[in-house]
């Protein structure tokens, strides 16, 4: 017998994954003890388990896998075949169809290009408080996406505009924003999309007591104090997605939480059917939060109306609409909020849910919302 810990170093599956899967009816273990919990697996189920991480890889659906692992083991493996030939085809089609929208998108894009003029051409030399730039850092530096094959979003868009500096960053499944107020910037709108060793390295430069100048001239970017000490780099060559597009949702359900209470609810929350996702070849375990009309947010508990309900003093109640969320990427937003009590704000449970500064509505950042696993 194998442990679930085992399990996972022989198959390449996640813990997490393997929990998931158990309850999904899709890899069940052998036996469970009823005293401490622990799953056990059989020897001939790490070969079940290599089989559906495999399937997993490939993408296919929850519902043809348990199908093929049920006819793995059999004498008459026609249906795993057909199954295994009729995902392919799938995946084929699907190519194929990709393939000729995207010839077309390109294309498009190409026109779009010709008539552009990128926003990272300009000069400019702001000051600002360098408190107030390292606290914007923090409040961003989370959402920077790490996903090689797109290094566009591997940095923070820096958006000088009138006497404002924007900070954002994306991953494309949470997005952050900050405001910084700067002057002596008289010139048009300037955009440069740092890249994270440079954001680091400013984060460690800024936060003291003496202002700080930001030059940006053309694709080389500075951050200077006072005292003569700098640090330099070149910016990305990408323009940032339009996050001013991205920022503007639907008017929600407001509900002021008191942080460390509602981040223990997070942490140690009920546990639902469906609470891994696997997405990208990563896994990743999903809260079920809610948003009563009280003004209250609950962690909810698998089958009931909710448990765990948090309001603003720590309190129980509440009722309301759910939406899933990363929950990581939920304590992560939490803590980069840098504030005792925090708004969530949810709209319909396929919406962005926001985390927002009660102070500071400049400042915030969106959660794109799960869809749970049946």
């Amino acid at each position: 017998m194998r442990s679930i810990g085992e399990m996972a170093q022989g198959s390449g599956l996640s813990v997490s994954a393997l929990r998931f899967y158990d309850r999904a009816g899709v890899l069940v273990p052998a036996w469970v003890d009823p005293v401490s919990g622990y799953r056990w697996y059989a020897p001939g189920q790490l070969d079940e388990a290599r089989l559906l991480a495999r399937l997993r890889r490939a993408g296919m659906p929850l519902a043809d896998i348990r199908l093929v692992l049920a006819g793995w083991v059999g004498a008459d493996t026609d249906l795993v075949q057909q199954l295994l030939e009729a995902h392919l085809r799938r995946l084929e089609r699907g190519l194929s169809d990709a393939r000729g929208e995207f010839s077309t998108l390109r294309a498009l894009l190409d026109d779009r290009e010709k008539s552009m003029t990128p926003l990272r051409t300009a000069t400019a030399r702001p000051a600002l408080a360098s408190p107030e730039l390292a606290a914007a850092l923090d409040a961003v530096r989370f959402a920077a996406g790490t996903d090689p094959e797109l290094p566009l979003l591997a940095g923070v868009l820096f958006d000088l505009e009138g006497d404002a500096l924007r900070l954002v960053a994306t991953d494309r499944y949470r997005l952050a924003v900050a405001r910084v107020p700067v002057t002596g910037h008289g010139g048009p709108r300037v955009q440069v999309v740092v890249p994270l060793p440079l954001v680091d390295a400013m984060r460690a430069l800024a936060g003291g007591p003496e202002p700080v100048r930001l030059a940006v001239d053309g694709d080389r970017v500075t951050l200077e104090t006072g005292g003569g000490r700098q640090v330099a780099g070149q910016s990305l060559d990408h323009d940032f997605p339009d996050y001013l597009r991205l920022v503007h949702l639907p008017a929600g359900r407001r509900a002021v939480v008191d942080v460390a209470a509602f981040r223990e609810a997070v942490r140690e929350g009920p546990v639902r059917t469906g609470e891994v996702r696997e997405e990208d070849g990563a896994v990743f375990d999903v809260s079920v939060i809610e948003a009563g009309a009280d003004g209250t947010v609950h962690v909810c508990e698998d089958g009931t109306d909710g448990d765990g309900r948090v309001n603003g003093d720590g309190g129980v109640n509440g009722d309301g609409g759910r939406v899933a969320v990363n929950r990581a990427f939920l304590l992560d937003a939490l803590d980069a909020g840098a504030r005792d009590r925090l708004v969530l704000e949810f709209g319909a449970p396929t919406a962005p849910v926001a985390i927002r500064r009660p102070d500071d509505e400049d400042t915030f950042s969106l959660l794109m919302p799960v869809r749970l696993d049946a």
